[in-house]
């Protein structure tokens, strides 16, 4: 969740605000000013502004628990993007997942601790002060109990919630699959998600209070469980599939003896241009790049031949055959590149992968539908389409695992 407010920084990590978070914000001072005027008395002013302190006192609280998971995470090498509060709460986006499940059990658990040593701090400043109606007092207890409730709901073993987090540590730890983990507690999440619209509905539905915010919030962690669900399913689909899965052999082979002139009279005349390699004596010479002939003077064509043109494979950037989808992805990216060659074992060009073909081997893995069409406008314009953005979750994939996908 990135999208928000920036209003500072903590320990260098930006701060956002999302917009829902204003609405979440009036609603609880609202409520607890109105709670305190009711409770003890006290006057309009006092309760409003003790109400807006206790709304701000418990974001602050969010925060905290936020800033515990970013802390233990950027210890452990992980960059912290921001921390996001918003109308349930708080979450802090991380560059990518912990290296192992025992690092990652950590980073789900500093949370919760957080907010259990604030109920502990709290309920013993409210219990050194005396006196019930002294407003501080009330302040703390009210708060030492929030976060008490805040630690333990967190705790429910299902994504996207710290339990869920610890849950995924744990049958990573079991299993040795980090995807494993995540499948398990995502789908907790699920269950228990829509167990919790179910109960809120029925709440509402029997006349009790506070009923249609369980069911936002367990809509809320249902769709957010699958979200975490369908990432992974992504995430491993891309170790999963190699460039030989996805490469096409839609390349021409070029006789490297033929001159310059030939070459531009027998091949770059026609309409259709694909990837052209040249070859000589049973052997790949390298890349013909059209666009190189602008540098030559004309009258050199029939002199230099293709061969001569060539850039040699070992400084083309390549890929082999086994090389995981998400390697091949990353590097269409970050060296700007609209296709990648694939080599064989052989060292022979075995085709070309684009972004085209990989969302075409992504969706036959998946069982998405793709039509041709989609997959031709996808390699013209060189984008991913929405909800597919597979650049974006191959940078999720730490190094350590397509490093494992190779062997």
């Amino acid at each position: 969740m990135q999208a928000g407010w920036r209003i500072g920084s903590i320990f260098g990590i930006p701060l956002l605000v999302d917009p829902s978070w204003f609405l979440i914000l009036i609603l609880y001072s609202t409520v607890n000013g109105s709670d305190f005027y009711d409770r003890f008395a006290w006057g309009v002013p006092l309760a409003a502004i003790a109400g807006l302190l206790m709304a701000l006192l418990l974001f602050g609280s969010v925060l905290l628990h936020e800033l515990g998971h970013s802390l233990v995470a950027r210890s452990q090498g992980i960059q912290v993007n921001s921390i996001t509060l918003f109308m349930f709460g708080g979450v802090a986006s991380i560059d990518r997942e912990s290296k192992t499940p025992g690092q990652a059990f950590w980073v789900a658990v500093a949370g919760p601790a957080v907010s259990f040593i604030l109920f502990l701090l709290l309920g013993l400043l409210a219990a050194a002060l005396s006196g019930t109606d002294n407003p501080v007092a009330v302040l703390a207890n009210t708060l030492s109990r929030i976060n008490l409730v805040l630690a333990i709901f967190n705790l429910i073993p299902g994504l996207p919630l710290d339990g869920g987090q610890i849950l995924k540590a744990l049958v990573w730890k079991v299993t040795g699959n980090r995807f494993k983990g995540i499948h398990w507690a995502a789908q907790a999440g699920q269950v228990l998600g829509w167990l919790a619209v179910a109960f809120g509905l029925y709440v509402t539905l029997s006349g009790g209070g506070g009923g249609l915010w369980i069911a936002l919030l367990g809509w809320f962690c249902a769709r957010n469980a699958n979200a975490y669900d369908r990432l992974s399913v992504l995430q491993e689909a891309l170790l999963e599939v190699t460039a030989g899965d996805a490469m096409v052999r839609e390349f021409r082979t070029v006789n490297g003896d033929l001159t310059l002139r030939q070459f531009v009279e027998n091949y770059l005349l026609e309409s259709d241009r694909p990837p052209y390699f040249a070859a000589a004596q049973g052997r790949y010479q390298g890349l013909v790049r059209p666009e190189a002939l602008q540098t030559i003077e004309r009258s050199r064509w029939d002199f230099l031949t293709v061969g001569d043109l060539a850039e040699p494979l070992q400084t083309v950037p390549t890929a082999r055959e086994t090389t995981p989808l998400a390697t091949v992805v990353s590097d269409l990216e970050r060296l700007r590149l609209g296709r990648l060659t694939v080599l064989s074992p052989a060292d022979a060009v075995a085709g070309t992968v684009d972004r085209g073909d990989a969302v075409r081997a992504i969706a036959q893995k998946l069982g998405f539908r793709f039509s041709e069409a989609d997959i031709r406008r996808i390699k013209t314009e060189g984008t991913y389409p929405p909800g597919l953005n597979l650049a974006a979750i191959a940078q999720t994939l730490d190094s350590a695992e397509l490093g494992a996908s190779r062997s």
